[in-house]
């Protein structure tokens, strides 16, 4: 647990974080630190942050949601992408 206000004060964290060790960490050793770290940086941006769904793409990941952006460019008579309209704070 961090202090008040630091990015491991919140579940969002705290979620990602665990996802990252189960995934990842606990399942692989490393002879370096070097390696370790760029395992840790190649799952972030290679896996993590391009293939996970994401509420504000309409449920589609990142990749898959620019795919269908590149194909209604591309074939105007395709339906457009429908994302959800943001429900605002609460």
């Amino acid at each position: 647990m961090g202090s008040v206000g630091d990015s491991y004060d919140n579940a969002l964290m705290e979620n990602f974080w665990s996802t990252l060790k189960i995934e990842l960490v606990y399942r692989t050793s490393w002879r370096t630190r070097d390696e370790a770290e760029n395992a840790i940086f190649a799952y972030i941006d290679g896996w993590y942050n391009t293939r996970r769904i994401q509420r504000e793409l309409g449920y589609l990941s990142p990749d898959e949601y620019e795919t269908a952006w590149h194909t209604r460019q591309n074939n105007p008579a395709e339906p457009p992408i429908t994302t959800p309209a943001s429900a605002g704070s609460r």
